[in-house]
């Protein structure tokens, strides 16, 4: 358990952050990373099963669907580690802000660029690699801006309410999907399918640049976190801190690593499987489940951060851990009332699910930020994102076919998201509860009431 440091001063900590102007413009340039991430994530899958085939990946040449799979289930994920080591460590390095202004600028570049990209018929072998590139600097983008995201709304915010703060970059993946669905919604009603495929997917690509200008404006016009200014102002930038968090902190990277597993699973089980599951077994038409999942999403945008301030009024590991228990009973249930084509129960069962959800992703950002020292949260928390990534919603759609295929039955399926579930129990267990006075420390610091803390380490 890292230790806490205490104001030197003998200071009595405050409640109220230093600049509280800046909190909203914080908390919408946090949203509007994540949510451009998702938009990204939700086009870009949309176009791979529809557009890119054609496209891209002319099914005549065997070496582009090779390609295909590769930049299809690999890139988007491999790089995204290593954008959490790189932009992670700069966070904590360079700042909060200059780090968010490069990612946003990366995945906004590299998404715009696809949508202007030449097919296969004009530049050949050339097309397919570059979107291999794209989305591979895409994924690196991503990598860092998580960590980043969350730092600017909760350093911004007072700590007694990071719960809520920093639950703004957890809103962005349901912003996102309801963003692309509807952009690619009313392409779909206004161009023929011809159309759709010669240029209309590009408008979708295209469309982000709003996005990224929103997002870039708000983040250029705020200064970085009064704590990383803090630290800053008195030389508190640890020199190596990758290294730093896994010699120092490597159990609150395990922890926060582990917490994210479980409702990754469910998320991933909500909003993908479903779709291939309820239209493919159950026979419900795609717009069916479709609607079902949209319909969760419009939710997750009240209920995420809702979450987050029910975690600031009750222990956060509780409300946390309730929700990965609940969630994972709800699967069993879930599948179990699935039977026969009922559209409203559909509906029920898929905005229960990501209701408990919302209350293990709301106060999920606030619980990881809150395992590391201050002057290693950007490092530690972009690599746990990163890390956890990989191995929970990764590679969760492609199990959960794999057991339904092998045993015909969804009880597996719904196992698996059980132990998914008492994998983030185990991380809670392991993980340490909410602790202001480090916010505090520094925020003294800042205005000159108290002495620079010393590195928190662990036990």
């Amino acid at each position: 358990m890292a230790k806490v440091p205490v104001p030197a001063s003998g200071a009595v900590p405050h409640n109220k952050p230093i600049h509280p102007k800046g909190l909203y413009k914080a908390f919408a340039a946090s949203l509007t990373g994540t949510a451009l991430e998702w938009y990204d994530f939700a086009v870009y899958s949309a176009a791979a099963a529809v557009v890119f085939p054609v496209v891209f990946f002319p099914a005549s040449d065997p070496l582009t669907g090779t390609i295909l799979a590769f930049s299809t289930y690999a890139v988007g994920y491999v790089s995204r580690p290593v954008g959490g080591i790189i932009f992670g460590r700069l966070g904590d390095r360079i700042g909060r802000k200059k780090v968010l202004v490069t990612t946003l600028m990366i995945i906004g570049v590299a998404t715009v660029l696809i949508g202007v990209l030449p097919g296969y018929t004009s530049i050949g072998i050339a097309a397919p690699i570059i979107l291999v590139l794209l989305r591979f600097a895409q994924g690196v983008g991503v990598g860092g801006e998580w960590g980043g995201a969350v730092l600017l709304s909760s350093e911004y915010g007072d700590p007694h309410r990071r719960g809520f703060w920093a639950s703004a970059a957890q809103v962005g993946p349901p912003a996102g999907n309801l963003l692309a669905n509807g952009a690619l919604a009313i392409l779909t009603l206004a161009l023929t399918e011809e159309q759709f495929l010669s240029f209309g997917w590009r408008i979708a690509f295209l469309v982000s640049a709003v996005l990224v200008g929103f997002g870039l404006w708000i983040r250029l016009k705020l200064e970085d976190t009064p704590i990383f200014k803090a630290i800053e102002a008195h030389g508190e930038q640890p020199n190596a801190p990758v290294r730093e968090v896994f010699s120092k902190e490597l159990r609150p990277l395990i922890a926060a690593i582990l917490c994210r597993v479980g409702p990754d699973v469910l998320y991933a089980l909500f909003t993908v499987f479903t779709l291939t599951y309820g239209i493919q077994t159950l026979g419900y038409e795609r717009n069916q489940v479709l609607t079902a999942v949209l319909v969760g999403s419009a939710f997750q945008l009240f209920m995420i951060p809702l979450a987050g301030a029910v975690s600031d009024r009750f222990n956060r590991r509780m409300v946390y851990g309730t929700a990965a228990v609940l969630g994972a009973v709800w699967t069993f249930i879930f599948f179990g009332i699935l039977g026969g084509n009922n559209e409203p129960m559909l509906i029920i069962g898929i905005v229960l699910g990501l209701m408990a959800h919302s209350f293990m992703y709301g106060p999920q950002a606030a619980f990881i930020v809150e395992q590391f020292s201050p002057r290693l949260r950007s490092t530690g928390s972009s690599l746990a994102y990163t890390f956890a990534g990989v191995i929970g919603g990764a590679i969760a759609p492609l199990m959960f076919t794999l057991l339904l295929s092998q045993f015909g039955t969804w009880i597996p399926v719904a196992i698996y998201v059980a132990v998914a579930g008492a994998v983030t129990l185990v991380g809670l267990a392991m993980g340490r509860d909410s602790n202001t006075v480090e916010d505090e420390d520094y925020r003294l610091l800042l205005e000159g009431t108290g002495a620079a803390p010393q590195p928190t380490g662990t036990n």
